[in-house]
């Protein structure tokens, strides 16, 4: 769906469901419902939204990860190897 047909209203949903859905999934765009001109929800492919929360999750991983470097709450690899690999002798002993 062209940007400039991708804002509808509310009626027009109503009407014309099935079809913005196969729209929706066919283009995996986005359509924006309107109600009494004002934009209050976003029509969208489901796999397209599981993506962008996959992405938005590993965004929020990678911003935790940058602070956990900045205040210096990191070990060195080897160190870490290290205490995994003991951690996995004591359980196969135990």
């Amino acid at each position: 769906m062209k940007p400039s047909e991708a804002v509808k209203p509310i009626s027009y949903l109503k009407a014309h469901a099935s079809e913005m859905l196969r729209d929706v999934a066919e283009t995996q765009g986005a359509v924006i419902i309107t109600q009494n001109g004002e934009a209050k929800a976003v029509l969208q492919d489901v796999r397209v939204y599981e993506q962008l929360q996959d992405s938005l999750a590993l965004l929020k991983i990678l911003a935790q990860s940058r602070k956990s470097v900045r205040t210096g709450r990191v070990t060195p690899m080897n160190d870490a190897f290290r205490r995994i690999r003991a951690r996995v002798r004591g359980r196969a002993r135990g």
